[in-house]
């Protein structure tokens, strides 16, 4: 982000934007008529874990956050189709590890984003999507510590559903482990909340521990049901 916002380093994603902005074209075209609606249920179901966007009400701590990337350029005027093409430019080729601006002292790597996670017309909506909400709330996203000790907010508002699937809260994310099958108990969940794993972040400096709390007590209590 820039003008004094959370500053989020969206690399390959970001530098595509100035090019765009300077006139120069990417690989993405996108098609003329993509499903918006299509692009959203697929947004949740694939990209959400990683990042934030507020349209989707994902929190996704291991990417960068969408809003934040176009915020500045959606100011700027930047036309819609133009952010969508870089978004699609993005889904097809992936990035290494992105570097996420964090505590206001330092740059984290984080995961490599995959390439063509979605492919062909399904990539197209999800990149439509995207450049139809992305920065529109100027680049900022509801606090974490606003969801309380809900625990089902919790789960779905700091970007679970999107990575693992769960029943009770209408998840189908396959990025983490399958919840329902898995079955952990309380214990196993505050642990790995808390300390993360592979490319599940920890959550110990986003969430309270009451808030720990509460998400593990609501996926112990409602997985495999």
């Amino acid at each position: 982000m820039r003008r004094g916002r959370r500053v989020v380093g969206a690399g390959a994603l970001l530098a595509a934007a100035t090019l765009l902005a300077s006139g120069c074209g990417t690989g993405g075209k996108a098609t003329a008529h993509p499903d918006i609606q299509n692009g959203q249920k697929l947004f949740q179901t694939d990209c959400a874990g990683c990042h934030t966007l507020e349209a989707a009400g994902a929190h996704g701590t291991i990417g960068p956050s969408l809003d934040g990337a176009f915020a500045y350029d959606r100011e700027q005027g930047i036309a819609q189709s133009t952010i969508e093409n870089v978004v699609l430019d993005q889904i097809r080729l992936g990035s290494g590890p992105i570097e996420t601006y964090t505590n206001g002292k330092h740059f984290t790597k984080q995961t490599q984003m995959p390439s063509n996670i979605v492919t062909g017309e399904d990539a197209d909506d999800v990149a439509a999507y995207v450049a139809s909400v992305a920065g529109q709330n100027g680049g900022e996203s509801v606090s974490p510590a606003s969801l309380g000790t809900n625990g089902e907010a919790i789960f779905k508002g700091v970007g679970c559903a999107g990575c693992h699937t769960l029943k009770a809260a209408g998840a189908t994310g396959t990025v983490g482990p399958n919840l329902d099958q898995l079955k952990p108990p309380m214990a196993a969940v505050v642990h790995q909340v808390t300390v993360g794993g592979g490319v599940m972040p920890s959550f110990k400096a986003t969430l309270s521990a009451a808030q720990i709390q509460a998400v593990a007590k609501y996926v112990s209590s409602v997985a495999g049901k």
